[in-house]
């Protein structure tokens, strides 16, 4: 039974997970520098190792309530595309929790109705003790065309 690697995290009352595969980097507290006429859900931009990166607004994306951009404390910065085109962006946490392993088997469908998100960026739910975990299509929440404000 073939086991796949996450990091989960929490937006609101709610967690998510992602392929760890696609994560480079858990940032605390970073200097986020706005962009003029940025899209909404691009708070502005970070410097990473030297690289300029655009720091996605998780919570606008997914429609939940925003927060101050000065309250944000934690980044994720993902390296995705593929392997001859590789780009990276950052994105809002509220926290991080935990690195589980989930099964494919573990993985159940979510029902399109009621979310106030788009189910396209979902790949599925997990149930891990009380809570259910959203695990994010990586690759289409943080597509290319967000990172385009840099380039």
């Amino acid at each position: 039974m073939d086991k796949e690697t996450y990091l989960t995290f929490k937006l609101g009352e709610e967690f998510f997970a992602v392929n760890v595969a696609n994560v480079l980097e858990v940032l605390e507290k970073q200097e986020i520098t706005p962009v003029p006429r940025a899209p909404e859900n691009i708070l502005g931009i970070i410097n990473f190792r030297g690289n300029i990166l655009p720091v996605i607004d998780t919570r606008q994306k997914f429609n939940l309530t925003g927060i101050e951009a000065d309250l944000i404390s934690i980044l994720i910065v993902f390296e995705l595309g593929p392997a001859d085109d590789r780009f990276s962006v950052a994105a809002t946490a509220d926290a991080v929790k935990d690195v589980i392993e989930i099964s494919q088997d573990e993985i159940k469908p979510i029902p399109e109705m009621g979310l106030s998100y788009d189910t396209q960026f979902i790949r599925g739910a997990v149930r891990r003790e009380e809570n259910f975990i959203l695990l994010l299509e990586t690759e289409k929440v943080f597509s290319p065309s967000n990172a385009e404000i840099v380039s």
